[in-house]
């Protein structure tokens, strides 16, 4: 991708150079939050070359991207929806809970409210924003993209530091997703204060 897509061009010129890309990571693990970035990327800049969507690229390519990313958004907002809130809300409005805390986030940073929004998916109708939204738009829009590079790598982050707590399950290496290697940790350590009981004893019941 690495450039500008003709949506995000055509929306500037509608609603003005102030766009917000936004995605989250983390809705499918059994472990872990889920965590949304919204950012405003330079619209005079070019488009940092190697952005892509967050999931064909290597760790250590996100990694270097994401410094690049960091130092030349306008402003970069980050939210999280705990593992609590995944049970109790279930994951779809987890996702939205985390998208308007990264969407509030970025407003404080940027001392005014996004000109339009930009999101992944499908339109959010309780997102609480006029939006708007592109299927794959992770792999299609470059602002978007950037905000996947981001939230990943402050996601893995996040399970990288949880790792060093409760090491058997492996999270430096899967993220908290449901690996051969972390199911049969929970088969036989069972769960921790950070996995999704709704997920796991719903995927997985015979475990417990």
């Amino acid at each position: 991708m690495a450039r500008w897509s003709p949506i995000e061009r055509n929306l500037r010129a509608v609603h003005g150079p102030v766009l917000a890309g936004v995605d989250e990571v983390g809705r499918g693990p059994l472990a872990g939050p889920v965590v949304a970035c919204a950012l405003v990327m330079p619209a005079e800049q070019r488009a940092i070359a190697g952005v892509d969507d967050s999931k064909q690229l290597t760790p250590e390519v996100r990694r270097a991207l994401a410094l690049r990313i960091r130092e030349r958004a306008i402003a970069i907002g980050l939210g999280a929806a705990s593992v609590r809130e995944i049970d109790q809300l279930n994951i779809y409005h987890a996702t939205v809970l985390a998208m308007q805390r990264a969407l509030a986030q970025l407003h404080r940073r940027l001392g005014q409210q996004p000109q339009h929004v930009l999101v992944d998916g499908k339109p959010l109708r309780t997102l609480g924003c006029v939006h708007t939204a592109v299927v794959k738009g992770d792999s299609k829009c470059y602002a978007i993209a950037c905000a996947s590079i981001v939230a990943k790598v402050t996601r893995d982050r996040l399970m990288q530091a949880l790792a060093g707590r409760y090491p058997v399950y492996a999270w430096e290496r899967n993220a908290g997703y449901g690996t051969a290697v972390h199911r049969a940790a929970l088969a036989q350590h069972g769960l921790t204060a950070h996995h999704r009981r709704s997920f796991c004893l719903d995927e997985q019941p015979s475990l417990f």
